[in-house]
């Protein structure tokens, strides 16, 4: 493709079924920013609540709100984050979020109460929340097809990474100071800057352009990504869209069942995990593992989880979006079940059990990017992301709220039952609804079915190249 004139084609010939190049590694690895920041954060809170909790003499309550304060902020983020990326270009937010998420980093410093602290990780909440929908947005709109749901699905092995340098940066920095939980949650904002400074000379996504009528701007990224010159009426005949989607068309029609779909299984996915991973010294501690010990095995079972994102990415392809997701739920429904019936057994079993359903959600994680980018078109493609992060953020929140009231309430076994039932819920809705997108094109993927249609998308006589 490289330095070749175009005079004519498609999105599908330009852009889905272009060669990688060093651009689209770049952008996988700068939009990876927000998922590690997102872990970072969610992480940090946990091995610093060991500090917090005796310093502001905290209540089981705020407990609880602290560790839900960034996802109810992403759940104001995600939305409002998506429609204004789908209205004003997903380049405008790139940059944007990260500063203010830099900014609300440093300002936990100074918390005194857990209230300011609250309304500063609410705020670091919007910021993070903000970024999902831009960043897997431009990914989709990037990335060929044949790499679209392994690097998508990568950004999920970023978050894991975040919550293992949290942990790691937090058990070091532990023990040196009373005021340790200062510097462990303002020190978010020194990644923030670094993705900043990488960010800042991304371009426009060519789609929204076109869908923008804005063809010289997608002709001048056209040349800059793939080195080809597209002639003007070539890039005004590849917006073929017949009407404008709207965000109402979010709850319409076919896409209505399918944001359904994924709001659920988003939700089943990450309410147990995000839960585990904001108390996971605490629960390990239930569990039998002692203050020291729980936090070590913290950074292992992280450590676990992140090659448990890793490992399955080229499952995606292989196996499929459908069936990855179906045996990441039930697997780690079992490996859950079991933690909480015996939860008076060895620590080395309560680890390995542990680790096991680490390994065993990577594959529902990852796709939680995939499927919303890849089932809905470009008009609305970042709103959906945003909402269905807004969605799944509701249950985590309250999921994440309620753990220490469980665990005193309930016992650990109870608690870890309750995560296995909701993960079980996610594999029942994703074995009746979760459709099969591999083959497909963005374009192929994202047409909505007439109302009441299978929302199941067979291969594209197209996707010959993908098989």
């Amino acid at each position: 493709m490289e330095g070749r004139e175009m005079g004519c084609g498609s999105l599908t010939e330009l852009c889905d079924n272009a060669p990688l190049n060093s651009f689209h590694k770049r952008l996988a690895f700068y939009s990876s920013g927000g998922p590690f920041l997102d872990g970072y954060v969610m992480g940090m809170i946990g091995i610093a609540l060991v500090q917090i909790t005796p310093y502001m003499n905290l209540s089981v309550f705020w407990e609880g709100m602290l560790g839900a304060s960034t996802m109810a902020g992403m759940f104001l983020g995600g939305f409002t984050g998506g429609w204004v990326t789908d209205k004003y270009g997903r380049q405008l937010l790139y940059t944007l979020d990260l500063i203010a998420l830099g900014l609300c980093s440093v300002l936990q410093f100074w918390a005194e109460t857990p209230f300011y602290l609250f309304v500063i990780r609410f705020l670091l909440g919007v910021a993070v929340g903000a970024d999902y929908p831009i960043a897997t947005a431009l990914m989709a709109e990037f990335t060929p097809k044949k790499y679209r749901g392994p690097f998508i699905g990568g950004l999920v092995v970023m978050w894991a990474f975040g919550v293992t340098v949290a942990y790691v940066v937090g058990s070091i920095m532990l023990p040196y100071s009373p005021d340790a939980w200062r510097w462990m949650l303002a020190s978010a904002a020194l990644p923030a800057t670094l993705f900043l400074f990488m960010r800042r000379h991304t371009p426009e996504s060519p789609r929204w352009l076109i869908k923008q009528q804005r063809y010289e701007e997608a002709r001048a990224v056209f040349k800059l990504v793939y080195d080809a010159t597209v002639p003007l009426k070539t890039i005004k005949s590849m917006d073929v869209s017949t009407k404008t989607a709207s965000v109402r068309q979010l709850f319409k029609s076919g896409y209505g069942t399918r944001m359904l779909f994924i709001a659920v299984f988003w939700t089943c996915a990450i309410l147990p995990m995000y839960s585990v991973y904001a108390f996971a010294p605490k629960i390990l501690a239930a569990l039998g593992l002692n203050h020291d010990h729980g936090t070590m095995s913290s950074v292992v079972t992280t450590v676990i989880f992140m090659f448990g994102c890793l490992l399955p990415l080229p499952l995606i392809n292989k196996m499929g979006r459908r069936s990855s997701l179906l045996h990441s739920f039930f697997w780690s429904a079992v490996a859950l079940f079991l933690l909480g019936l015996f939860t008076n057994a060895n620590p080395f079993l309560i680890l390995l059990l542990f680790s096991v359903y680490a390994l065993a959600t990577g594959c529902s994680q990852n796709l939680q990017f995939v499927y919303p980018n890849e089932l809905f078109p470009t008009e609305i493609r970042a709103s959906a992301v945003g909402l269905a992060s807004s969605l799944s953020r509701i249950g985590a929140a309250i999921g994440t709220y309620f753990v220490p009231l469980s665990l005193e309430r309930l016992g650990i076994s109870g608690t870890v039952w309750a995560a296995a039932f909701i993960t079980a819920i996610g594999y029942l809705v994703s074995l009746k609804m979760a459709p099969e997108t591999k083959h497909c094109t963005l374009e192929e993927a994202a047409c909505c079915p007439e109302p009441g249609a299978s929302v199941y998308l067979e291969p594209s006589s197209s996707a010959s190249e993908a098989r």
